[in-house]
């Protein structure tokens, strides 16, 4: 993965390249253009914001762009295509080890738990994580949040990934839950929406919660480059604003009034449905309450990638991680 999100950065990057891109709209406000790592219901906090008008609020306007994958939003900041990433900080570890001067900076955490489920082809109350040695899995890219969480788990229940069991990381994210349904592997680690879509079509069945299991960590931040930051104080400050107000809203309303703000956001998806997710998500503790990255949960990030095998040298915690603006 941090392979991957270099190849790509030194293919396109060069002196000069780097753009603002922020600029004032015909309506007043100052564009921001958000490159999200992907567009799921997991990060409904945020959609919120957008749904509410908090951003507006704060004299910003919102250009999201769907990156489909960390290495690519990180790409679109190095590249100057994009302002702010949202994607998993392990991304920024990365880059930063790699040399890179004008690093990505963390300054506002979205999520606290991890977003997949493990989803099995029969229903199991009895299920633990032992019941997975011998099997077959589909699981995620090496280096890369989903699959090292499901790693850290294996790990906590005394399972060892590489010999205990078989893990499948050639199948493209996008198409998991229909290798899956198609007959590949015996589980399968999704995000939402595909484990209950999986679920409602008969071909699987939610048994365990990766964000559960793995307890507290910081799965996905908002990050800028320095340089960005140092010149758009206000900018990210005005941001981190109306993400605070999207995470307020989402702390102090239901399942359903979630959904209903974010159902725009997610037409393809049934209401009951969507309800269903949100729930999900909600009942877990999924959002943070407020957007401070924590020392304790970067330095967990990195003990994740160390025992993953992805940390090449630990990062001080200050060099890539603000709170000034959640302050």
């Amino acid at each position: 993965m941090k392979k991957r999100i270099m190849a790509v950065i030194l293919a396109i990057c060069v002196a000069g390249l780097m753009l603002c891109g922020c600029q004032d709209t015909a309506t007043g406000l100052t564009k921001v253009r958000l490159n999200e790592v992907a567009h799921s219901i997991f990060y409904a906090p945020m959609y919120v914001a957008i749904e509410n008008g908090y951003f507006e609020e704060e004299g910003l306007d919102i250009e999201l762009t769907n990156g489909n994958g960390a290495d690519n939003v990180m790409t679109s900041l190095i590249a100057g295509e994009s302002d702010i990433g949202f994607m998993g900080p392990e991304s920024t570890i990365y880059v930063y080890n790699e040399g890179s001067e004008n690093y990505a900076v963390n300054f506002a955490q979205l999520t606290q738990r991890a977003g997949n489920f493990l989803v099995g082809r029969e229903a199991d109350e009895d299920f633990t994580w032992s019941d997975l040695k011998g099997k077959t899995v589909i699981g995620g890219r090496a280096g890369g949040m989903p699959q090292m969480i499901f790693e850290y788990i294996l790990k906590m229940n005394g399972i060892d990934p590489a010999n205990d069991l078989t893990i499948i990381q050639n199948v493209d994210f996008g198409v998991t839950a229909e290798a899956f349904a198609g007959g590949t592997g015996e589980y399968t680690v999704e995000f939402e929406p595909h484990a209950t879509a999986l679920e409602e079509s008969g071909n699987g069945y939610v048994i365990a919660s990766l964000g559960v299991d793995s307890g507290y960590v910081p799965y996905t931040c908002f990050s800028a480059l320095s340089s960005y930051i140092d010149e758009n104080p206000e900018i990210i400050q005005k941001f981190t604003n109306a993400i605070q107000k999207g995470l307020d809203y989402v702390a102090s309303h239901s399942s359903e009034e979630i959904a209903k703000v974010i159902q725009t956001q997610f037409e393809e998806t049934d209401f009951e449905t969507l309800k269903t997710i949100v729930e999900r998500y909600h009942s877990q503790d999924t959002w943070k309450t407020d957007t401070r990255f924590e020392k304790d949960a970067f330095e967990l990030l990195q003990n994740i990638l160390e025992e993953a095998g992805e940390l090449s040298e630990r990062v001080d915690y200050d060099t890539l991680v603000t709170t000034e603006f959640s302050k």
